[in-house]
Formats: C-alpha cells, sequence, structure tokens
C-alpha cells in the first residue's frame, strides 16, 4: 500500500514538472514586464555584441543551441545580469555558457540511472523509485555547476581588476599633474602594460574616442557591464570634476587610497582566517596525542 502511495505521489510531482514545462515553452501573452525585459536585453546585447569574441559563440550545434536558450531566455524576460556580469568579466559567451548547463543537464539526467544500474549489479537490492530521484538530482547538480564555476572565477578575477584599478588612478593623478588633460592621461596611464585588465580599459576607452562618448562615461558602462562599482562611481565622479584638474588630481588620489585601505583590509582578514584554521588543526593534533598518550592507561583501568 505504501508503495502504491509513493508511486502516486511520484508520478503526481513528474506529471506537475511536465505541466509547467509545456507552459513555460509554450508561446502565450507575455506581461508588460517580461516585454520591456525583452526590449531592454535586446538593447543590451546590440550595445555590447562588439565586447565579445566572435569565436566565443560557437558556429556548430553548441553554439546553435545555445542561441535558442537565450532565444528562451529573452522571451521570458530572465536578464541574469549578475551571471551575465560574471561571464563578461571572463570574457565568456552566454550563448556557449547556456548550452554547456544544458549539456550537463542532460549527461546528469543519464549518470543517475546508470548509477543505478550499477548499484543493482553489485547486488544492492533498491527501490525501483529510486533511479527517477537520482535523474533529477543529478540533473539539477550537473546544470548548476557551471553558474558556482563562473562565480567563482569571476570573484578571482574581480580581486585582480580592483588591484589594478587602484594602480591605474595613481597612473591617471601622476599623468594629471604632469601637465597632460583628463582624456591623454587616461589612455596613457591604461597603455603602460598589456595585462587584461588594462587591456579591456583600453579597449574601452578607444571605443569611446572613435564612437564620440566621453571616457568617463565608458568607464561607467565599463564598470556596469563587468560588475565593478569602482570604475562606476569613477565615471560619475569624473563626470562631476572634469572641467577642473586638480579637483581630479584629488579625487583620484582620495580614491586610490581608499582601495588600498580596502584591498590591506580583505588581506588581513584573510590571513586572520587561515590563522584560525592553523590554530584549530593545532588543537585537534594535539587532542589526537592526548588520546594517544591516555588510551593504553584507560585500557589498564578498565581491564583491572
Amino acid at each position: 500500500m505504501n508503495t502504491i502511495l509513493f508511486a502516486c505521489l511520484v508520478g503526481g510531482i513528474a506529471g506537475l514538472g511536465i505541466f509547467a514545462l509545456i507552459r513555460a515553452l509554450a508561446p502565450g501573452r507575455r506581461s508588460a514586464l517580461s516585454t520591456v525585459a525583452q526590449v531592454d536585453a535586446l538593447r543590451a546585447s546590440g550595445g555590447t555584441a562588439s565586447s565579445t569574441p566572435a569565436a566565443s559563440d560557437g558556429g556548430g550545434w553548441r553554439g546553435e543551441v545555445g542561441r535558442r536558450i537565450a532565444r528562451f531566455y529573452l522571451q521570458q524576460g530572465w536578464e541574469m545580469r549578475s551571471l551575465r556580469a560574471d561571464l563578461a568579466v571572463l570574457d565568456r559567451s552566454w550563448e556557449t555558457f547556456l548550452a554547456t548547463k544544458v549539456m550537463l543537464g542532460a549527461v546528469g539526467l543519464v549518470f543517475g540511472p546508470f548509477l543505478f544500474v550499477v548499484i543493482e549489479v553489485v547486488g544492492f537490492g533498491i527501490n525501483p523509485i529510486v533511479p527517477v530521484w537520482l535523474a533529477l538530482v543529478f540533473a539539477a547538480v550537473f546544470f548548476l555547476l557551471p553558474d558556482v564555476e563562473v562565480r567563482r572565477d569571476a570573484a578571482e578575477k574581480r580581486k585582480d581588476l580592483r588591484r589594478v584599478v587602484g594602480a591605474y588612478l595613481d597612473l591617471v593623478a601622476m599623468n594629471l599633474a604632469g601637465g597632460r588633460g583628463l582624456p591623454e592621461a587616461l589612455m596613457s596611464a591604461a597603455e603602460i602594460s598589456d595585462g587584461w585588465a588594462l587591456l579591456r580599459i583600453r579597449n574601452c576607452l578607444a571605443d569611446a574616442r572613435i564612437t564620440g562618448t566621453s571616457q568617463w562615461v565608458a568607464l561607467g558602462r565599463l564598470g556596469a557591464e563587468l560588475g565593478i562599482e569602482e570604475l562606476e562611481d569613477l565615471g560619475v565622479t569624473l563626470a562631476l570634476v572634469a572641467d577642473d584638474g586638480a579637483k581630479v588630481r584629488d579625487s583620484l588620489g582620495s580614491r586610490a587610497e581608499t582601495m588600498r585601505h580596502r584591498e590591506l583590509a580583505e588581506i588581513e582578514g584573510q590571513a586572520g582566517e587561515q590563522s584560525q584554521s592553523m590554530l584549530v588543526a593545532q588543537l585537534l593534533l594535539a587532542a589526537g596525542f592526548l588520546v594517544f598518550l591516555i588510551y593504553p592507561a584507560a585500557m589498564r583501568v578498565f581491564q583491572v
């Protein structure tokens, strides 16, 4: 009786999932919010298409799958801004990322029943409903693995970018003190190295010069695209004090000093966490050594 009820419950949940999937895929009337989000996403994709490498889209079936999924996301109004910013920092394609998620989900959907077959061959008796749950769990886990990887790698790369931005602000202030104008100082400071961070800034400034956009506005847009608040604030600050060289130098110097203090605070915090971890490890070693010393005496006492 319990098996029948469990099977009915699983069947009802599976049917509800299939119904929700059909409702999501079926075309219908979209809300005003979804339509506005679709227009904004189209405008954003059109504005940032030049910064995405063409080779990363993929021209085969993987690229086609990614474009179809991206189109579906666009129709539903799912913007995923923070995930897009992480991909922009890593210089990866949104379509390729979506295709990878779907392929890994399909692999997980097959891996669950395969694991069940292996366990069944070994000789462990398991309820036949277990493969359904294994397939769903592994599909969900494999589908979310790319998100975890992207967010981890983007966080590490943003730390490097913030460190470079602090040094970049110091270089701009030095160029301003040497008598250069703000546009020349911004470009000259970005040309001092060919690292990926300064290369992104240099390309942004070059595009702004070609399109006739002010460079501080372009820096603010780059910060919004990459999810770097410091660049966004820099664009706003330069727009306010762009006509006064002394104020620009003072503002850049104080901002660079603030970023250095924040970086030092983060480093000290990480060092404190590592010190705590080492302390816990030492306490565990001491406890194990004490158990090793006390165990023979305790055994003799209990035997007596």
